[in-house]
């Protein structure tokens, strides 16, 4: 059994949790991510100034070697003993999984019947390739402490998430896309295990030894993490101006594909917030279902169409690139409606969080919500791994697009 920890230092943990989300948090007032207006740029610059023949080439080693240090660092930053810990909650973890790599595909699947009246074929495979990416880390953090959710189940969520998809997602597009999407044969598996799993396996290998180096210089890093992302879109786009594939997409089909991107986005949201009160969680953990296992990550997403669909990755990330913006303009106002809930008020205010405690047990089940700031006994079992120690999970783990 736990020793109780005294009332000044749990709310200096919950001060340093806060702390930590709002680091993760951008501008309110801005509708747009800044990063999402670097990536348009970056469209634009390869709209302009594809990079061809020695140019592409040069541009294709670099980003080959960038994705493989994106991994490296993802590897060297995750602390497995922090993730294996936070399977304690493992109920959580396996719904936001289901909801991730099973619900969301087949979901994908059924979108086939759009093709090719509303979509066209290419369309329609990164509309598919989207639903097999992972969720996203900090814009699920940071969504689940606006609506004054379970912060470090949304953590080890999109944590967990993140690794799985290093394998289940060029698993799945290995069954699900086979051929059809353009480059893409089961030779990619090979490619993903040594430009991605390889580096991934190297980074935690050599975490104790750089792990330090590595959170130093975490701001840094993070950059590097954000402008490798840039270089595979670069790259991606150029090649798909090169071969001059953006003929084939219309303003009416684009249209089309925000239509259906905006009901599957919509029949997500609804079936991860009402399917996991069929399941008996509580409104914190509710609330950690609902932003982790409905969003796609950008930032793992587009490396992985780099390396599966190689020339033919253009039109694979737009319909990703389009869903993530999307998902955050609606999460952003869901977890503000999330935050003024009656449930949601208590002795913290609208404007902080309530601590780790929630409203469901260690099984993620229904319990008594304890009271704010305290949690209660149940939020406690629920939350045995500490605020500050699941915060080191996410800081770093995905760009800031997520």
């Amino acid at each position: 059994m736990e020793r109780a920890r005294p009332a000044q230092d749990e709310q200096t943990h919950r001060t340093e949790q806060w702390s930590t989300v709002k680091r993760l948090q951008w501008p309110s007032w801005m509708p747009i991510d800044p990063y999402i207006l670097l990536l348009l740029g970056t469209v634009g610059l390869a709209a302009l100034f594809p990079a061809s023949g020695t140019g592409a080439d040069v541009a294709s080693g670099a980003t080959t070697a960038a994705i493989a240090f994106l991994f490296f660092l993802y590897g060297a930053r995750l602390s497995t003993r922090e993730a294996v810990e936070g399977l304690k909650h493992w109920r959580l973890h396996g719904t936001v999984l289901v909801c991730t790599f099973v619900v969301f595909p087949l979901l994908g699947l059924a979108a086939r019947g759009l093709e090719p009246a509303l979509l066209t074929h290419d369309l329609y495979t990164g509309l598919l390739f989207l639903t097999l990416v992972p969720s996203t880390i900090q814009s699920s953090i940071a969504f689940t402490s606006i609506a004054r959710g379970n912060v470090p189940a949304a953590i080890c969520a999109g944590s967990f998430s993140s690794l799985a998809g290093i394998v289940l997602t060029p698993l799945l597009a290995a069954a699900l896309l086979g051929n059809s999407g353009g480059g893409f044969s089961p030779d990619s598996l090979v490619r993903i295990v040594l430009q991605l799993l390889v580096p991934f396996v190297a980074g935690q290998l050599l975490r104790p030894w750089i792990g330090a180096f590595i959170t130093r210089h975490k701001k840094v890093l993070g950059h590097v993490d954000r402008g490798s992302i840039l270089l595979v879109v670069y790259t991606a786009f150029s090649e798909g101006m090169v071969q001059g594939i953006w003929h084939q997409v219309s303003a009416v089909r684009l249209a089309g594909l925000l239509v259906v991107e905006a009901l599957l986005l919509g029949v997500m949201l609804l079936l991860t917030w009402y399917g996991a009160k069929a399941l008996r969680f509580g409104r914190e953990d509710r609330i950690a279902i609902q932003f982790a296992g409905s969003k796609k990550s950008l930032a793992s997403g587009l490396p992985m169409a780099g390396v599966l669909f190689g020339a033919h990755a253009s039109l694979a990330v737009l319909p990703l690139m389009l869903f993530h913006q999307m998902q955050l303009m609606v999460c952003a106002v869901i977890a503000k409606r999330r935050a003024r809930d009656p449930e949601a008020t208590g002795p913290a205010g609208p404007d902080q969080p309530s601590g780790t405690g929630g409203a469901t047990g260690t099984g993620g089940g229904s319990g008594t919500r304890g009271p704010a700031g305290a949690g209660g006994t149940a939020g406690s079992a629920r939350s045995r791994v500490s605020p500050v120690a699941t915060s080191r999970i996410a800081v770093g783990t995905g760009t800031r697009s997520g």
